[in-house]
């Protein structure tokens, strides 16, 4: 199951998947663009792709889900959690309801539909689950303050959980990835940003590092994510966070 399948990392999850044999469940608001991939993927790699029209963003999408996988009865091995959102602006400026928004995709409905599959995916030998998170959850971020402390949620919450399952048939791993060339960034206004005209890397590769490592706790594609997480973690909270705050300009 991949959440967010309709564009950039996770429609990038659902190819790269399909050209295992893997058979899909897509998760997207967008019914139109997922039916559209489901119907490409499986006339390409003769698999099963099922289609699951939901908004996370919504107290009962997890639920929907859930009900969903059960009623057909559907197998799990892996759950790849991609669906997420960011906006760039102030904390006061940006509207309450957009970043509580915010929250509830990137944060609770990942945690909920983790815990609410978690039983359907010890049922396989070896499953996975990756949680999609960022370079930006390795410290603050002025101008998109909830953003970057939604992925510091999803970096620690994950880290603990691949702990608590390292013993089991599930690995469970950490995407962080860095600037990407994908809708993301125009959604979220970002796109312009000294960030990413320094350079982005391709949904491809972002997903060839994760599904390559996907028994590691974290994975940072790319050696330029790899030092700027590792020049953050040597150097004053103080300069990360301004430095964060200076790239989103």
């Amino acid at each position: 199951m991949i959440t967010g399948a309709s564009a950039g990392i996770g429609e990038e999850f659902a190819r790269a998947l399909a050209a295992e044999k893997q058979n899909l469940i897509l998760v997207a608001r967008r019914e139109e663009r997922l039916s559209a991939l489901a119907r490409e993927l499986s006339g390409a790699h003769g698999i099963t792709v099922e289609v699951l029209a939901a908004d996370l963003a919504t107290a009962d999408g997890t639920d929907q889900i859930a009900k969903a996988v059960e009623a057909s009865g559907w197998t799990l091995k892996g759950l790849v959690n991609n669906a997420g959102f960011g906006d760039r602006g102030a904390f006061t400026e940006l509207s309450l309801e957009r970043q509580l928004n915010m929250i509830q995709v990137n944060v609770t409905s990942l945690v909920a539909l983790t815990w609410k599959l978690m039983g359907n995916l010890k049922a396989s030998q070896e499953g996975f689950i990756i949680n999609v998170a960022s370079t930006a959850a390795f410290q603050g971020g002025p101008n998109m303050a909830v953003y970057y402390a939604s992925k510091a949620f999803v970096l620690s919450f994950t880290e603990a959980l691949h702990e608590e399952l390292r013993d089991t048939n599930i690995k469970v791993s950490t995407l962080c990835p860095g600037p990407t060339a994908s809708e993301f960034a125009t959604e979220a206004n970002i796109a312009e940003t000294k960030l990413f005209k320094a350079g982005a890397m391709t949904t491809q590769a972002v997903v060839r590092a994760s599904l390559a490592k996907r028994r590691k706790a974290i994975v940072i594609p790319g050696l330029t994510n790899k030092l700027t997480v590792w020049f953050g973690k040597l150097s004053p909270r103080l300069m990360t966070r301004r430095l964060a705050g200076w790239l989103q300009a």
